[in-house]
């Protein structure tokens, strides 16, 4: 392609400049939208899609839209925030709603597609919304083509073309020819992508010249070009425009244009694309444009910057969604280095994990954790106390509020650090939805207490469970695990954890392995530990994060090796107390004090045991319990931190 020169010294790679809205895709592939039981969530809108994925390809990308005031507009944002894109130009509308869209996935081909977008707040953005300085910090401009469709967003548009123009910033057109959104469909005919219109064709034309890249498949340039066939389209545009010229050609690839139109393409390059088996051809456009301008901006030559567009294509199509399906660098390489084709991304056990954990996560700052997912010791604590263990939910409820308090003394007294709980479902719900969503670590168990072989407490169908979790809670698993148990024992537990990790692999929940070597097991090796989550791994099992007992420094250095060699993107090793004293817990602290993988502590009964016992025995109130928690709980961290200094 060439030396693109870009502006130097731009802030901000792209802006993109478009629709916005929430996805609601079908969960139930092969079923009439009328006949689908439940959808999934996702962040949509083609330039949305394309901020999206080429921030998560490495630019430094902004979104320019407006959203409604309202649930589903800050899940956009929010959305966008986590993937690095900027998200300075996007506007809250209180008048209008977000977006929204729902998508069917009938078959290969079928995808019924109804657009919620009367009056909608991204369809709002004005010229006023647009600032000469934002534009200008940016080397490239992409505007799709929806928003030239009516006056509002037409005028918008131009006004950001004309600062564009001015600062030198290199414009982007995708052509995103939607016949239903500028009134060539019925209203619920979202599926259709090609009515010949005059007047749309007229009006794409007054804009062409003002891109330097325009992209589009073979319907969108019919459209652009008003021709009764691809190449005498694309000579049409070519009369109007000197611009590159992306066409993308489905799973043929696609080719670029730099000067005259050929006789025929195959007169030019044709870049391949990545043959995959399809599961859902929406937003392949927007992972391709994600791609190409990945390369694009980086001043890659055609070749490159075809690959990864296709690549991008590729996989986006063998995926549920669209936004959240955008590849990472790191899939990209694995796919480009793979000595075979991967036909099947949905079913490679390597690129699969990639795409959940190379993508950005939040992160953590050292875990201090309070672990009260207990559920037979506080119904005998309960039991002791005289109390009916439904009270057992109350006293968790009065744990949450020990939590806030020391998180804000954390926060009074300047410490990075996070704080987090380890609830359970049966007596700890309530806890586990007042501590959800406030941007704590929250993990939930999912084994039986005390099963050897590892039992589940919702049965084997562990994934059923799932889909009732918010996303954001971790899966946590104890098990006794010793790599020299009886075969048939190991063979058991084996499966259940792979089983449980498969589950976890398509929820989408972290998991958080709790391995502790049975105490009465003949085999008592210093090894043992090392050697279960070494079996693990040949399994095929990585969880997100493991919790195991104090070591001594010299086994730590044995575990950083062996989880850094096997596991680069593990989020690491929090200590668990057993209701050890708080000076042995101490003293565990101090050996894994040059751990580079341990992350924090998880510690429950040295904290709540006795003032629990207290408090079921109706020796303290709430007022009590709440702060003789609180002040172990901190006492630990303190002991934590004084490890470090």
């Amino acid at each position: 392609m060439g030396q693109t020169r870009f502006a130097s010294g731009r802030q901000l790679d792209l802006i993109c400049l478009g629709r916005l809205g929430v996805d609601l895709y079908a969960q139930q592939v092969g079923a009439r939208l009328e006949d689908v039981a439940s959808f999934a969530k996702y962040l949509g809108g083609s330039s949305a899609n394309i901020a999206f994925g080429t921030a998560r390809l490495g630019l430094k990308s902004a979104m320019l839209s407006r959203v409604g005031d309202d649930h589903m507009g800050r899940f956009l944002v929010e959305s966008l925030v986590r993937e690095g894109c900027d998200v300075s130009g996007i506007t809250l509308d209180p008048q209008r709603l977000t977006a929204m869209v729902l998508l069917g996935l009938k078959d290969r081909e079928t995808f019924p597609l109804v657009f919620y977008r009367e009056n909608c707040a991204d369809m709002a953005l004005r010229a006023e919304d647009i600032h000469e300085s934002f534009i200008a910090s940016s080397k490239a401009l992409l505007i799709t083509g929806t928003h030239f469709s009516t006056d509002g967003v037409y005028q918008a548009s131009l006004q950001a073309l004309d600062y564009a123009e001015r600062h030198g910033v290199r414009r982007v057109l995708d052509i995103d020819y939607r016949p239903v959104l500028w009134g060539l469909a019925g209203k619920a005919d979202g599926q259709t992508r090609f009515v010949a219109d005059q007047n749309v064709s007229q009006h794409l034309q007054g804009i062409l010249p003002r891109f330097d890249l325009i992209v589009g498949t073979e319907e969108e340039f019919l459209i652009a070009g008003a021709g009764h066939d691809l190449l005498s389209a694309l000579r049409n545009v070519r009369q109007l425009t000197a611009a590159t010229l992306v066409v993308k050609l489905g799973p043929q690839g696609c080719t670029v244009i730099h000067g005259a139109i050929p006789a025929r393409l195959e007169d030019g390059a044709i870049y391949p694309g990545v043959r995959v088996e399809v599961l859902n051809v929406l937003g392949a456009g927007d992972a391709f444009m994600a791609g190409f301008l990945s390369g694009w901006l980086n001043d890659a030559d055609d070749a490159r910057c075809c690959q990864l567009a296709n690549a991008c294509g590729g996989l986006v199509v063998s995926r549920h969604a669209c936004a959240p399906a955008m590849p990472t660098p790191a899939e990209l390489d694995y796919l480009f280095s793979s000595p075979v084709p991967i036909t099947r991304p949905d079913q490679d056990p390597v690129l699969q994990r990639l795409h959940q954990v190379s993508v950005p996560r939040k992160a953590w700052k050292q875990l201090f954790v309070f672990a009260f997912d207990h559920r037979w010791q506080l119904v005998e604590l309960a039991h002791k106390g005289g109390q009916d263990p439904a009270r057992i939910c109350a006293i968790k409820q009065l744990f949450i509020q020990a939590v806030e308090r020391v998180e804000g003394k954390l926060r009074e007294q300047g410490v990075e650090a996070d704080v987090g709980i380890l609830a359970d479902q049966r007596f700890g719900q309530d806890a586990l939805n007042a501590a959800t969503g406030r941007g704590w670590w929250v993990a939930r168990p999912v084994e039986v207490q005390g099963s050897r072989p590892l039992a589940f407490e919702h049965g084997r169908s562990i994934g059923s469970n799932l889909i009732a979790w918010p996303q954001e809670q971790i899966i946590k698993c104890l098990v006794q695990f010793h790599p020299d148990d009886e075969p048939l024992l190991r063979l058991e537990q084996e499966a259940q954890l792979k089983g449980l990790y498969q589950a976890a692999q398509t929820s989408g929940h972290e998991l958080l392995l709790e391995v502790v070597p049975p105490k009465d097991h003949p085999s008592t090796y210093p090894d043992v530990l090392y050697r279960s989550l070494k079996r693990l791994y040949n399994l095929g099992i990585y969880p997100a994060w493991w919790k195991i007992e104090a070591q001594s420094a010299e086994q730590w250095q044995q575990l950083d090796e062996l989880i850094e060699a096997r596991d680069p993107y593990c989020r690491g090793v929090v200590l668990l107390g057993l209701n050890a004293s708080a000076q042995s817990l101490a003293e565990g602290f101090q050996q894994a004090s040059r751990s580079r993988t341990c992350r924090g502590f998880a510690v429950g009964r040295t904290i709540f045991q006795e003032p629990s016992r207290a408090w079921m025995a109706a020796e303290i109130d709430d007022e009590t319990l709440i702060q003789q928690v609180q002040q172990t709980f901190e006492q630990l961290i303190q002991a934590w931190c004084s490890s470090r200094i």
